[in-house]
Order: structure tokens, then C-alpha cells, then sequence
């Protein structure tokens, strides 16, 4: 089952830690995001691989965005 992560507010990636074919664990930093000079982690929510890494360093994400898709 695929498990869509997404972006929770506007925000620019500044770091992009995870690749497509990572095999993460619950709890793990995917990106991060920076919003009003804060970082947010965004982290797996379950364990899988990373299948699809949608965005990159740089770029701009809206709420709703999709960031990741993890595969179980």
C-alpha cells in the first residue's frame, strides 16, 4: 500500500535528505521544509521504501502539495 506524504503549508524545500529507492523507517527526515526562517522536518509516517520524491531543493510547496509517496 502507498502511503502519499504532503505538504502541511506553504514553505520552500531546503533540503531534500531522502531518494527515491531509500528505505526509511517510521519517524525519519524525508526534506526540510523552512517557512518564516523556520525549519520543518517532514517525516515518514510509516516504514517502506520511497518510491517518488516529488519535489526538490528549492522548490516552492503549497498545503496539499505532494512531497513523497512510500511504498510498505
Amino acid at each position: 500500500m502507498a502511503e502519499e506524504i504532503r505538504a502541511e503549508m506553504v514553505a520552500n524545500v531546503w533540503k531534500v535528505v531522502a531518494s527515491a529507492g531509500d528505505e526509511v523507517a517510521e519517524g525519519d527526515t524525508l526534506v526540510i521544509l523552512e517557512s518564516m526562517k523556520m525549519e520543518i522536518p517532514v517525516l515518514a509516517e510509516s516504514d517502506g521504501t520511497v518510491s517518488q520524491l516529488a519535489v526538490n531543493e528549492g522548490d516552492v510547496v503549497q498545503e496539499g502539495d505532494l512531497i513523497a509517496v512510500i511504498e510498505d
